[in-house]
């Protein structure tokens, strides 16, 4: 009885394909023991082993053609290198993806909170945060491509963050993105009047700040700090042709204000 096997059950014992082992054979990294009378490949334990170990520095992303001189010429310590360099690779991957889920649930959580708001505005309690200054430009001036480009490396990932503009009504309009403390700018915790909206134009946006402004002037609400204005990019996914914008302001919230907050 031969020990041997064929390369269509090697195939099914190492869960690869037929073309896989010919590949592998084609590049010189795995043989068959020999060829019997009828010219089909059997391979022994030996073959079974090797095979193993090319899957197993395929795993670890190893090229094709520089796994026989692994297999031929590396040392333990070299193995180990290999191994550790891969584990460093692994560990990155998974801050990457867990990075992205992070993500995904942010954006799924926005979108979901925006689209359950039955009143414009809301007054919400807001933890403090602390921000990092990102472009500072002048109140007269729109946000364009060749300011983004310019400031590209400061902030990766740009559309993936909450953008912070900053009025408060002097002749410079600052740009921030969230940070660690300190940070450059921090925004106290409190009660925020807030609205959410969406906007095709520009020229929508001053329309919105006059409105939320005129709101809180008629519900006495005293704002207490600069007009927060806050662009969530990603949110457009959903609305196409739309920025996401949101609008926070301290305020000093007033008897009056708690009972309208809860009604």
């Amino acid at each position: 009885m031969k020990s041997e096997i064929t390369i269509s059950e090697l195939a099914t014992l190492m869960n690869v394909s037929v073309h896989q082992i010919r590949y592998f054979e084609e590049k010189g990294v795995l043989l068959p023991a020999y060829l019997d009378n009828n010219q089909y490949r059997m391979y022994s334990m030996d073959q079974v082993y090797q095979l193993a170990h090319i899957l197993l520095l395929r795993k670890l992303g190893v090229p094709v053609q520089s796994i026989k001189e692994c297999m031929t010429s590396y040392s333990a310590d070299q193995y180990g290198q290999l191994l550790n360099r891969s584990l460093r690779g692994i560990h990155a991957e998974i801050l990457r993806l867990q990075e992205l889920q992070q993500f995904i649930t942010k954006v799924l959580h926005e979108q979901k909170n925006f689209q359950s708001h039955t009143n414009p505005y809301e007054i919400k309690w807001r933890e403090t945060t602390y921000l990092a200054r990102w472009i500072e430009m002048s109140s007269q001036m729109t946000l364009n491509a060749k300011l983004l480009a310019e400031q590209a490396k400061s902030v990766p990932n740009l559309f993936e963050s909450d953008i912070h503009f900053i009025e408060d009504g002097s002749s410079t309009l600052t740009l921030y993105t969230e940070t660690e403390a300190p940070g450059d700018f921090s925004i106290p915790s409190g009660n925020y009047l807030s609205t959410q909206r969406l906007v095709h134009e520009e020229d929508e946006l001053e329309q919105v700040i006059e409105q939320f402004y005129a709101y809180a002037a008629a519900q006495s609400h005293v704002i207490q700090g600069p007009l927060i204005l806050i662009e969530r990019s990603y949110l457009s996914l959903f609305s196409q042709n739309q920025l996401h914008y949101e609008l926070q302001a301290l305020i000093e919230l007033t008897t009056h204000s708690e009972r309208g907050s809860r009604s």
